[in-house]
């Protein structure tokens, strides 16, 4: 039996950073920030089973959550300004995109590729629904970071906090708009508030 890369590899998100192009108070890395999408993930599929009469899976969610950014690990951040500029470069990042999935997976023994891939890829069956409450914890957590620099009084954040809260708001999803109202607002309170 071989020797597999693949979970060390994936132990590298802690060394790759967001917000690159941004003055931060606090370094947040890719690893940190997939955690938190898929805490939020798995609270939007509740609240889309719970409030509106769904029945998706929310761990598959926080699953796909988890691995939505590790292809990271070999392309880094790249800035979503940039990333999603025009159709072309958008449309050449998700090669470069799949060809990291790829490589991932090839770091997998045999028998565990194809379930992998279909996580790398956010491509399984079934997920389809699933990946637009990824979107939107990924969309959180980003906001939720905006929220954090400017409570640190960061204003480099303010226009990116604008952004993404119209993104939210675009994506016309009730869940979303359950979690911002019952959820986020507890993101601005400091510690002694949350009791």
């Amino acid at each position: 039996m071989s020797q597999s890369n693949f979970y060390a590899m994936l132990s590298r998100m802690k060394y790759i950073n967001r917000w690159g192009l941004m003055n931060n108070t606090r370094y947040e890395n890719i690893s940190e920030h997939s955690q938190q999408v898929a805490v939020l993930a798995h609270c939007l599929v509740l609240i889309h089973n719970k409030r509106f009469g769904g029945s998706l899976n929310p761990e598959r969610a926080a699953l796909l959550a988890v691995f939505h950014d590790a292809t990271e690990i070999i392309t880094g951040d790249m800035p979503t300004p940039v990333k999603y500029a025009n159709r072309d470069i958008r449309d050449i990042y998700k090669d470069i995109e799949d060809k990291a999935s790829d490589r991932l997976t090839s770091m997998l023994p045999e028998d565990f590729r194809d379930e992998y891939s279909d996580i790398l890829r956010q491509c399984g069956s079934g997920d389809e629904e699933l990946r637009v409450f990824v979107k939107a914890a990924d969309r959180f957590s980003a906001l939720i970071k905006c929220i954090d620099e400017m409570r640190m009084g960061n204003d480099e954040f303010k226009k990116a906090k604008e952004t993404i809260e119209q993104s939210i708001r675009d994506m016309k999803l009730p869940e979303a708009e359950v979690f911002e109202r019952e959820f986020l607002p507890a993101f601005s309170l400091p510690l002694d508030e949350m009791s």
